[in-house]
């Protein structure tokens, strides 16, 4: 049985490129300052100020896999541009809802028994993408 060392070579010489670098560009941080002065090698976008009020990815102690966690982010998006169109609201209404309210909607959106897929998340995804549309759509007029 023969093996090839060509991958362990390769993976010295990374090393090697990257342990001869300069500490300072090895540290380099990113940053999201978008005044032109930020170093060629950051790679950070600023965000713009409609994903002020996107929902943001969950914790991961909110639930054991990132299904979940995706199915809860789409729970609390519906919940929201539910709340914006019923208060024909056109403000942020982020920081009026926590995760807490997405877990305990749960039994309004499962479609299943199986605690590991208790719902579709393409179709929560899909009707969130919905609502929010109207909520754009509303607050246009």
């Amino acid at each position: 049985m023969i093996h090839s060392l060509a991958p362990i070579r390769a993976l010295g010489l990374a090393v090697m490129v990257l342990a001869s670098l300069p500490c300072a560009v090895r540290a380099q941080t990113p940053t999201t300052d978008p005044s032109g002065d930020t170093p060629f090698g950051s790679m950070a976008i600023a965000r713009d100020e409609a994903d002020a009020c996107r929902v943001p990815k969950p914790p991961t102690d909110l639930a054991e896999t990132a299904y979940l966690r995706n199915g809860y982010r789409a729970i609390l998006r519906i919940l929201i541009a539910e709340e914006a169109l019923a208060t024909e609201t056109c403000t942020c209404l982020l920081d009026q809802f926590t995760w807490d309210q997405a877990l305990a909607a749960l039994p309004r959106f499962q479609t299943s028994d199986n605690p590991r897929l208790p719902f579709n998340v393409l179709e929560l995804y899909a009707k969130a993408d919905a609502l929010e549309a109207q909520v754009v759509e509303a607050c246009a007029e």
